[in-house]
């Protein structure tokens, strides 16, 4: 199923290109990703389907990072507010200004998209949260990869740009989009839910938000120091 979860989210991308509609593109990334979803859930294997996730997680990232390396322009178009992000973050690690390093901006920003995002979950068992976490996906990508595309080390940059705290926040959110997509397909249709299980990762998951939400506010000057340094502006 790998092999086919991956070849599924690229071609989302492949597609979202020629049609050129931006407001398809997380459209597109959560269909390609959805139906493996569901099949996990629906054999009550909740870890499988985290792990599925997680893989349609870094397939984006990856996928979305390298085009906007080789065309920033299109991306810049294609993702929804990517470009505005890239601005902003291109600002802070210019200038260190920035909600980046502004816990007062970051932490209502963030607990505002968490609650945002869970209850979408809830109410349509993934089916309009997934396609935000594309989008936030995307403009995370879209930054990385122009600011690699504009860097003395491009490699180093593609590593160092996804923000430690960045990487603990998309996971804490894909964990949260699996789990909380369970009680409404039990609903609708034969799910068995482990509840153990998904308690535990409903924690683990809560844990890691507050966890990106501390590391940001500890490692972000220094963050922002280290990427300037690397990008060589």
């Amino acid at each position: 199923m790998a092999p086919a979860l991956i070849a599924a989210t690229v071609l989302s991308y492949v597609i979202a290109w020629f049609i050129n509609l931006p407001v398809l593109v997380p459209i597109l990334n959560t269909a390609a990703s959805y139906p493996f979803m569901v099949l996990a859930l629906k054999r009550g294997d909740l870890r499988l389907a985290v792990t599925r996730m997680l893989l349609w997680a870094l397939t984006m990232g990856v996928s979305a990072m390298l085009m906007s390396y080789t065309r920033p322009a299109v991306t810049g178009r294609l993702f929804l507010r990517a470009d505005a992000y890239r601005v902003e973050m291109f600002e802070w690690v210019l200038t260190g200004r920035g909600a980046e390093s502004m816990p007062s901006q970051f932490i209502p920003q963030q607990l505002g998209q968490a609650v945002i995002f869970t209850g979408l979950t809830l109410a349509t068992a993934g089916v309009l949260s997934m396609p935000m976490g594309a989008v936030l996906i995307n403009d995370m990508s879209h930054y990385v990869g122009t600011l690699a595309a504009r860097s003395a080390r491009p490699a180093a940059t593609m590593l160092l740009a996804w923000h430690p705290w960045s990487l603990i926040r998309i996971a804490s959110f894909v964990i949260l989009g699996v789990v909380l997509s369970a009680p409404l397909l039990s609903r609708l249709t034969p799910t068995p839910v482990d509840r153990q299980a998904a308690r535990r990762l409903v924690i683990a998951a809560s844990v890691g938000l507050l966890v990106d939400i501390a590391l940001k506010a500890l490692l972000a000057p220094t963050w922002q120091r280290l990427l300037l340094e690397t990008v060589g502006w």
